[in-house]
C-alpha cells in the first residue's frame, strides 16, 4: 500500500491489531505489532528491519527486539488468527505444502543445500511448511513449522560433529527438543495443535510429495480427515473386488510371525490400472474460471485399494478403498497427473475434481506473501525471529484478505 492508502485504513488496521495481538499482555508489545504490520503492509522492495524502519522513521532495534529478544507467545497469536482466518474465509479445503527461502550464509536455522520446490533444484536454502484455508477465491494461513534437515539434529549427526551442530544451534536459540522430523510429520504436528483449538480441515489438499507417503496418508484416516492429494502413477493398487487370503505355513522353517490375512501379488500401479480403463472412460470436467477462461479437461475415475505394508487395514484386513483419478487430455498419449482421494464414493465428479486442482491457491499465497509482504526478507538468525517474522507476514496477509473480502472496503488492498 502507498502511504496514502495505508492511512486511509489506519483505523481498521489499528483495531485489527488489537484483536489478533489480544495475547500479547504489555501495551507496547501489542503497539509494536502493530508498527510492524505497518511496515510489512508499505509499499516497498525489502520488509527486512532497516527498511521497513526507513519507511515507518522508526528506529529500527524497536522492531528488531520485539522480533528477536522481546517475550511473547507465538503460537498464541498464531492460533489467535487461525480462528480468525478461518472464519474470514470460509474455507471448502485446506492445502498444505513447503517454500524455500533462499540464504547466502550458514548461520540461519534449517539452512542447507537442499531441494527447493519453489527454487526447482537444489539450493542453499530454508523450507518452511505451512497449512492454508482454501477456497476457489480466498486463502490465508494458518499455521508454520521450520523444516530442519539432519545436518541440524544433533542426535542425528556423527559424533565428531555433534560439538559443532550443538554450537550452531545454540547460536540460533533452538529449543533442545526441536530435532529433525520429516515434513509430512511437521504438517499432522500442525494439524493435532489447530485441533486442539477447534479447528479441523473439511478437507486436506497436498502435492506428491506428501501424498506419495502412504504414513501421511494413514495419519490422516486415524484423524478421520478426509484427503484429495496428487501421488505418483507408480504406487501400486489393488482393483476393489479383490480380498485378502489366510496366511497358510507350508510346514517348512519357521512359522510366519503374521496371522492377519494379507492381498495376492495383483496390484497393479495406478498408470496400469488408468491404462486398462482406456481413453473411452475419460470424462471431460470444468472445475473454475481462470485467468485465460474456462478451465477443463479430461478425466478418469476408478475405485482402488491402495497397497502398502503401512496403509491400516479394518477389523477383517481389508485395504481402504480409495478414488483414483488422473488427468488424460485428449492432446496427450497418456495421462499427465494422478490424485487419491478418501472422500467418499458418492462425492460428484466435478466436485472431486474442484478439491484436486484447488491446492494453485496455496502458489498464489506464497507469491503472494513473499513479493508483496516480504516473507522470506527475514535477515535474523534466530529460531524465534523466523517464527515470529512469518506469524506477523500472516497477520499482514489475514488483513489484506479481509479488506478484499470486504464489499465496503475504503482502499484497495
Amino acid at each position: 500500500m502507498t502511504p496514502d492508502e495505508l492511512s486511509v485504513v489506519r483505523q481498521r488496521l489499528e483495531a485489527f491489531a488489537v484483536d489478533v495481538f489480544t495475547p500479547l499482555v504489555r501495551s507496547d508489545q501489542r503497539a509494536k505489532g502493530e508498527t510492524y504490520l505497518r511496515g510489512l503492509l508499505l509499499d516497498g522492495r525489502r520488509k527486512s528491519m532497516q527498511p521497513m524502519a526507513d519507511r515507518l522513521g522508526v528506529d529500527h532495534q524497536r522492531l528488531q527486539q520485539f522480533v528477536t529478544t522481546s517475550t511473547w507467545d507465538t503460537k498464541a497469536v498464531r492460533m489467535r488468527l487461525a480462528r480468525r482466518a478461518v472464519g474470514v474465509v470460509g474455507p471448502v479445503a485446506w492445502v498444505v505444502d513447503d517454500t524455500g527461502f533462499p540464504k547466502d550464509g550458514k548461520g540461519s536455522p534449517g539452512v542447507a543445500r537442499q531441494y527447493s520446490g519453489t527454487l526447482g533444484k537444489v539450493a542453499n536454502c530454508q523450507i518452511g511448511v505451512s497449512v492454508h484455508a482454501v477456497t476457489d477465491t480466498a486463502s490465508c494461513p494458518l499455521d508454520w513449522r521450520l523444516f530442519l534437515p539432519t545436518s541440524w539434529d544433533d542426535q542425528a549427526v556423527d559424533e565428531a560433529d555433534r560439538p559443532d551442530v550443538l554450537a550452531r544451534r545454540a547460536r540460533c536459540g533452538i529449543p533442545p527438543d526441536e530435532h529433525h522430523r520429516p515434513k509430512w510429520s511437521l504438517v499432522v504436528e500442525m494439524l493435532d495443535d489447530l485441533a486442539e483449538h477447534g479447528l479441523r480441515p473439511p478437507l486436506l489438499a497436498a502435492d506428491a510429495g506428501y501424498g506419495d507417503n502412504s504414513q501421511f496418508r494413514s495419519a490422516l484416516d486415524e484423524r478421520s480427515i478426509s484427503y484429495i492429494m496428487q501421488v505418483k502413477g507408480d504406487a501400486l493398487a489393488h482393483t476393489p473386488d479383490v480380498q485378502p487370503v489366510a496366511r497358510v505355513w507350508s510346514g517348512r522353517g519357521r512359522p510366519p510371525t503374521r496371522t492377519d490375512p494379507r492381498y495376492p501379488k495383483t496390484a497393479l500401479s495406478l498408470v496400469e490400472h488408468i491404462r486398462a480403463a482406456g481413453r473411452a472412460a475419460t470424462e471431460t470436467i470444468t472445475w473454475r474460471e481462470g485467468s485465460k477462461g474456462t478451465m477443463s479437461s479430461q478425466f478418469v475415475f476408478l475405485r482402488v485399494r491402495p497397497g502398502g505394508h503401512r496403509v491400516a487395514r479394518d477389523a477383517d484386513g481389508l485395504l481402504p478403498e480409495r478414488w483414483l483419478i488422473a488427468q488424460w487430455p485428449d492432446d496427450q498419449p497418456e495421462p499427465v497427473k494422478y490424485w487419491l482421494s478418501s472422500l467418499p464414493a458418492t462425492t460428484g465428479l466435478a466436485d472431486l475434481i474442484r478439491y484436486g486442482k484447488i491446492r494453485w491457491r496455496i502458489e498464489h499465497d506464497y507469491r503472494e506473501l513473499k513479493t508483496g509482504l516480504g516473507l522470506d526478507h527475514f535477515e535474523g538468525r534466530s529460531w524465534i525471529g523466523w517464527h515470529r517474522h512469518v506469524t506477523l507476514v500472516t497477520a499482514a496477509h489475514l488483513f489484506i484478505t479481509e479488506m478484499r473480502l470486504d464489499p465496503k472496503a475504503a482502499a484497495p488492498a
